[in-house]
């Protein structure tokens, strides 16, 4: 039986479960500050918020302004250019960037300069993300395995790596960044490959990783005091349509995890362990996150990425039971102590994708967004693109709507839980993904 009430039907309505007995305190709980906007701003500012601290969210971008509002205050960048200007304001003790564009703001020295603890690393520990070269000669340097890759500076270096290699690639951006030129194509042959060469802007040039498969999982760990803390394991379904079908969304469509402290699958001891001289030379703390293929018996890192992810991230916090004390201690670069939610064992995310999506550029009206009854203990609904009128119903403003979660003490209990409760929201034209968990689970399957 599940640990967790909802407080009432607005908590159940909105996305918030909260421990018997009410929100559980924390000592001197620090004013934190989320840098985003919809879902993944809101579940993360909501859980912290539950768990004793004082949550704002500086709005980033020029969407998904309601859904954090429901857990706390909320700045438009537009009124305040600055975050740093609420500091003082909010006493400000922790930020938690949503994405890395913060390290392109002009505010970025002045943030730094603060000193105020940031939930993720900085200077030159974002590279291992930002820069896709850059990670793969590191893992060069720590012998782990990965794809054949180079760089082009433009189309016709790229139609000469393709006909040297004769092979196919997965086609990326050079640097990573939410405004990329070039956002993430898999070509599964050659053909593929050269057909897409001819329609890439190539202003940041291109980079080409050599096709391994669809073998694909993840393992998200925290980094901090020196150490790895391996947190869970995670199964990320990119494609858009059921049977892993259609194009590579631009957010994936649903997701898994597995609570992981003791590295079941090897992930982090192959992947991210030999890192540790690299995470300690350039004072790495933060979350660390590995894509990986498997070919053969042998793991073959496909990126790394420095947040606990947009799937991922709300099921890591729900499922610890000190999360605010793990985010700021991890922010302060001390020694951890992780612990867990008993019963929570897996989680599973299901998108509520919109008219028109994943072609963003159909578009439909402000579409009603209805539920047909209150939502499941054990069960959290992360409102994105939606917002109210004045009547107090929701309505469309994008194209993903809400992102579904459930845990279970099994796999199947959670995807099943996940399954009931998005079966109660109503959009017109909207869908999801409808075999999360058949498919590419568990790690090392296709």
């Amino acid at each position: 039986m599940c640990r967790y009430n909802w407080a009432s039907e607005i908590a159940r309505r909105e996305g918030c479960f909260v421990m018997k007995g009410g929100r559980k305190p924390v000592n001197r709980a620090p004013s934190i500050l989320v840098l985003g906007v919809g879902a993944f701003a809101y579940s993360t500012a909501q859980i912290l918020k539950a768990d004793g601290a004082d949550v704002a969210t500086y709005l980033t971008r020029d969407y998904g302004h309601f859904p954090p509002s429901l857990a706390g205050p909320t700045y438009d960048r537009k009124r305040f250019p600055n975050p740093c200007q609420l500091f003082a304001k909010r006493k400000t003790g922790l930020v938690i960037p949503m994405s890395i564009d913060w390290a392109q703001a002009p505010w970025r020295e002045e943030l730094l300069a603060s000193g105020t603890p940031i939930f993720g690393p900085t200077g030159e520990g974002m590279r291992i993300e930002r820069e896709r070269d850059f990670a793969r000669k590191l893992c060069g340097d720590f012998k782990i395995p990965f794809p054949m890759a180079q760089v082009a500076a433009n189309r016709l270096a790229a139609e000469r790596i393709l006909k040297k290699q004769g092979r196919p690639f997965v086609i990326k951006n050079p640097l990573c960044s939410p405004t990329s030129p070039i956002h993430t194509i898999l070509c599964e042959t050659v053909e593929d490959t050269r057909s897409w060469l001819k329609h890439l802007d190539y202003a940041e040039g291109v980079f080409l990783q050599e096709y391994l498969g669809r073998a694909e999982v993840g393992h998200i760990a925290l980094v901090s005091g020196g150490e790895i803390y391996p947190v869970v394991t995670n199964q990320e379904y990119k494609r858009a349509f059921a049977g892993n079908l259609g194009v590579v969304a631009g957010a994936p469509l649903g997701g898994l995890v597995e609570k992981d402290p003791g590295d079941k699958y090897g992930l982090a001891r192959a992947l991210l362990h030999p890192l540790r001289p690299w995470f300690r030379a350039v004072n790495y703390h933060g979350p660390i996150q590995v894509t990986a293929i498997r070919r053969g018996a042998k793991w073959h890192v496909i990126e790394y990425n420095i947040r606990i992810g947009v799937t991922s991230g709300a099921m890591i916090l729900r499922m610890l039971a000190n999360p605010t004390e793990t985010v700021l201690r991890t922010a302060r670069n001390e020694k951890l102590d992780l612990r867990f939610n008993s019963g929570l064992n897996f989680g599973c995310s299901i998108t509520l994708a919109g008219y028109g999506y994943p072609y963003v550029q159909v578009s439909g009206p402000s579409l009603p967004v209805e539920t047909t009854g209150p939502f499941d203990r054990g069960c959290d609904v992360w409102w994105n693109e939606v917002a109210r009128d004045k009547g107090g119903k929701l309505f469309t403003t994008g194209h993903r709507l809400a992102d579904v979660i459930a845990f279970g003490g099994s796999l199947d209990n959670a995807i099943q839980k996940a399954y009931t409760n998005i079966r109660k929201i109503r959009s017109l034209g909207s869908y999801h993904r409808v075999d999360i968990g058949q498919s590419l689970w568990p790690p090392g399957n296709s």
